[in-house]
């Protein structure tokens, strides 16, 4: 057998302690070493007296048996009182165990309100006000347990305890979400429903059951479940008479009662009734987002199968209702600017997992690299401010609550590539909204602008939770429609490990949302622990089809639609499966270590590589830079012999566009008097400089230093780079245009 538990050191506060449960854990905490708190007001069972009798007389029994324990005789509704005692006599706390009670039981006609209101101050506010007291010592030392105190009347209801049965089933809800709040700082807190003879009880059962049922049998439980060793943390527990078990929710796998082109209506509901209620093959949800999870992906099977009929509950309901929020739809939200640089087309790709280990990523991580790109994706945070900014609350005739947002999907086209700085001006529509049944699905589509040029169009599918069922459309053609993926195996799997700052990263790039970064948030909305931001997600996914079907260029990049199914957290392995099917690229995207689906439906529309390879300017047509050597050449006509004389050098340069080399000239500074061709060197360059069209003409006009382009890596020189100082006369005396 283990060795016994010990509770040496530690403090135990215990309500409701002067008999039965209390008076057994007091004990039983003292017998095994812990300091404790007999709390106990010393009225009857109903709440009435006060009398500090009981209290005293538990802590004489712990002290004649060498224990250490004092009393206290506040109402629970004075939790602060109650700690304070625990403080003051031993210096912290680290368990409370919420067990006061008293009972005013009437049928339900018969319930006055005193009676439903002060069981409630003494079962639900009473353990309120007594944990929220410790909460905050228990988070600074890192440690504290909790026991709530339910019973079976709360978990199955019982005729003539309607107060008491709502009471201590809040206890339960209390108790669980105290759990999800408190695990990061190792505070657990668990329930209990014990039954036990007590002044509760006395009356109800005969003699020889409550010697059966001492609250001896009980208090083991809630030993362990209060030691420093126990993990269990949000459990339920029935407990009576020496034999313990655990409870669950379980759920039918239910019905869709929602069908393409039939209405929903109380009779489908009765069809489908017994399926309903069918618990074979029922899960076992634990947490909220089971439940969230479950239902968002049962709204995207509705989707995947086509259009749904609208919430009708009434055969007279019409299929065509117009949506009560018809006058929302086109409302022009208000423009806004958004001025970027390298700093922050960098800090996106880091955020969507850019890394030197990755040679091809150094062209979006590097300002330096010659073909610096932004990548395509980086057009979403352009966009992105109307879903942080509140404007969506705004919205004429729509009321949306913020917390019951999740991100659908999302659409992204580009028409070029971006520029490495830009600022661009951003105008945003509301162009439909559509009723899912359980919620809202809000379509706003976002442009963004150069000047008057068009960059980038964004339509994000905004859900929110609880707000459907108004009658409204279920489909519309203003959707960027999602595609299911081929049914053979992916011609391309590729993993990526997210960083456990993956989140924290990516939130610098504008999503500032808490539930990304705060565990205290996540955990009040159902997660466990931070979840990854979906559109970092989307742009790792975008990251392995450009990289695997484009060679990273980003001007073949046209388009990409994703659907968010399940969160990831940051840590987990990306698996990107992806088919190759003309110029569109299928993927979906797995939870490596769950198998969950992050994205699906998802693609990316490719240009061409011969388009792009078109678009290239010939023979440097189409170039400022050519312009410029033919003067250069025009001017040696009548200087190339002094020129020659003092540089005495050859020099080749390759004119890239777009992260493409466009063309070649030479400019000969060695032989003869001096020319200038295009195409590269007829012998051998002394110098190979390597500048993007529009570099070079900042170099020739002086607003780019050529010794800081070569520092930061936008100029590329090869041989004699020292050759190439020589060139700035050039540029100065004989060029001057």
């Amino acid at each position: 057998m283990d060795s016994p538990l010990s509770f040496d050191g530690r403090v135990v506060v215990v309500t409701g302690a002067g008999g039965g449960l209390g008076r057994a854990y007091s004990l039983a905490f003292a017998e095994r070493g812990a300091s404790v708190v007999v709390n106990d007001l010393g009225g009857d069972y109903r709440g009435v007296g006060k009398c500090s009798l009981a209290a005293d007389k538990v802590v004489e029994e712990i002290t004649n048996k060498g224990g250490k324990a004092v009393a206290n005789y506040d109402s629970v509704e004075e939790g602060e009182k109650i700690v304070k005692t625990a403080l003051d006599a031993f210096g912290r706390i680290d368990v409370v165990v919420n067990n006061a009670g008293i009972l005013r039981d009437r049928s339900f006609g018969r319930i006055s309100d005193e009676d439903w209101d002060i069981v409630h101050r003494i079962h639900l506010r009473g353990s309120f006000q007594v944990t929220r007291a410790a909460w905050d010592h228990m988070k600074k030392q890192n440690f504290g347990r909790i026991i709530m105190t339910s019973s079976a009347s709360g978990l199955y209801g019982n005729f003539g305890q309607a107060n008491y049965s709502a009471a201590k089933l809040g206890l339960l809800g209390l108790a669980n979400s105290l759990a999800i709040e408190g695990a990061k700082n190792n505070i657990h807190c668990n329930t209990i429903a014990p039954t036990a003879g007590s002044r509760l009880t006395q009356s109800l059962f005969s003699e020889d059951i409550l010697k059966a049922l001492k609250p001896d049998y009980v208090a083991p439980l809630v030993l362990w479940l209060c030691h420093e060793s126990c993990d269990e943390n949000g459990g339920l527990f029935e407990v009576a008479g020496g034999w313990i078990g655990k409870l669950r929710w379980e759920r039918t796998l239910g019905a869709i009662v929602r069908q393409r082109n039939q209405p929903v209506s109380p009779e489908v509901v009765k069809d489908n009734w017994k399926k309903i209620c069918d618990f074979e093959n029922a899960s076992k949800p634990q947490r909220i987002q089971d439940s969230l999870g479950f239902i968002i992906e049962t709204l995207s099977k509705m989707d995947s199968d086509g259009g749904v009929s609208t919430n009708h509950t009434s055969h007279a309901a019409s299929s065509t209702t117009t949506s009560k929020f018809g006058g929302a739809i086109g409302h022009k939200l208000p423009p806004f600017f958004s001025a970027y640089t390298e700093v922050d087309t960098i800090l996106y790709a880091l955020g969507v997992g850019a890394s030197i280990k990755e040679p091809k990523d150094f062209k979006f991580i590097y300002e330096g690299s010659s073909d610096f790109s932004c990548l395509p994706t980086f057009g979403v945070i352009i966009a992105q401010k109307y879903l942080f900014s509140g404007e969506l609350a705004e919205i004429p005739g729509l009321s949306i609550n913020m917390a019951k947002i999740l991100h659908g999907e999302q659409y992204l086209e580009l028409y070029k590539p971006f520029p490495r700085t830009g600022k661009l001006k951003s105008e945003a529509v509301i162009v439909d909204i559509l009723d899912k049944g359980s919620g809202l699905l809000l379509l706003v589509d976002v442009y963004s602008y150069s000047g008057n040029e068009l960059m980038c169009y964004n339509q994000f599918s905004v859900f929110i939770v609880g707000s459907g069922g108004f009658g409204g459309n279920q489909t519309s053609d203003k959707v960027k429609e999602t595609v299911a993926i081929p049914s053979r195996p992916p011609d391309v799997v590729h993993t990526d490990t997210t960083s456990l700052n993956q989140a924290a990263l990516y939130r610098l790039s504008g999503d500032w949302n808490p539930l990304h970064i705060d565990p205290n948030f996540a955990g009040a909305v159902g997660f466990d622990k931070p979840i990854l931001h979906g559109l970092c997600t989307f742009g790792f996914c975008a990251r392995h089809v450009l990289q695997q079907f484009a060679d990273n260029d980003v001007s073949r990049f046209k388009a990409i639609k994703v659907r968010f199914t399940k969160p990831v957290y940051p840590g987990q392995t990306l698996q990107t499966e992806m088919w190759k099917e003309g110029n569109r690229i299928h993927f979906q995207t797995k939870v490596q270590e769950t198998g969950n689906l992050a994205i699906s439906n998802a693609y990316v529309d490719l240009v061409p590589a011969s388009d792009i390879l078109a678009k290239i300017p010939s023979e440097g047509g189409e170039l400022q830079s050519t312009l410029i050597f033919k003067e250069i050449g025009h001017h040696l006509k009548d200087v190339g012999h002094k020129v020659v004389k003092k540089i005495n050098a050859v020099f080749e340069w390759h004119i890239t566009k777009g992260g493409n080399t466009a063309v070649k000239w030479t400019i000969d500074l060695k032989n003869g008097t001096g020319t200038v061709y295009q195409g590269p060197a007829k012998g051998s360059a002394d110098v190979t400089i390597i500048l993007s069209d529009e570099d070079f003409m900042d170099v020739v006009f002086g607003k780019l230093d050529p010794q800081k382009a070569f520092l930061s890596g936008r100029l590329k020189a090869h041989g004699n780079i020292m050759l190439s100082l020589k060139l700035q006369s050039i540029f100065k005396d004989y060029a001057k245009l």
